[in-house]
């Protein structure tokens, strides 16, 4: 492993945008696409904007997978992950081959669709945080780490719910989703 430390979350993420950069314009060039996960939340913001401004990136390349969504919640919701990656990722950098998950309606016939695509091929790079709990996506702690679906319905513990208000993203613990897609 290769720890590296910054003095910032600023330069951070600009360190973390070039890597994922390299690997995407690596993948372009060697299979003429790129297939890429992209996770949402706050500690991504900066990212996002240094990875949509590297230069050299053909976005209409990459093939994105979304990597969790709450149940219940429509696009519109400004918790929405769905939006989140279309107002910060998606449109910004003109990605037109993307995937998101629907948290709303058949559960089981998007875990189902979105898993096939996602298993088609290899993903080349992952951009990912760990939670304050421990979390990955919403897979939190103890998560079935032996599963081969790669979603699965979850549900939402205190600790996952108490961050998602900490972020800001909802008015009230109460108003804090119970399940997703992660």
């Amino acid at each position: 492993m290769k720890l590296r430390v910054f003095p910032d979350k600023k330069s951070l993420a600009a360190a973390a945008s070039e890597q994922a950069a390299s690997i995407i314009r690596e993948c372009i060039q060697n299979h003429g696409k790129a297939r890429i996960i992209a996770a949402t939340g706050a500690s991504q913001f900066e990212f996002l904007e240094f990875l949509i401004a590297a230069p050299e990136i053909d976005w209409k390349k990459v093939e994105m997978f979304h990597l969790d969504e709450y149940v219940g919640l429509p696009i519109s919701h400004p918790a929405s992950f769905r939006r989140y990656l279309l107002e910060r990722l998606i449109q910004p950098a003109g990605i037109e081959f993307y995937h998101l998950l629907n948290g709303e309606g058949d559960f089981s016939s998007e875990l189902d669709r979105i898993g096939r695509e996602l298993n088609s091929a290899p993903i080349d790079v992952a951009f990912v945080g760990i939670g304050e709990n421990g979390h990955l996506a919403f897979n939190d702690p103890p998560a079935d780490f032996e599963t081969e679906d790669p979603y699965l319905l979850v549900d939402l513990d205190e600790a996952c719910r108490k961050q998602q208000l900490g972020e800001g993203w909802f008015p009230t613990f109460e108003a804090v989703p119970t399940r997703a897609i992660s």
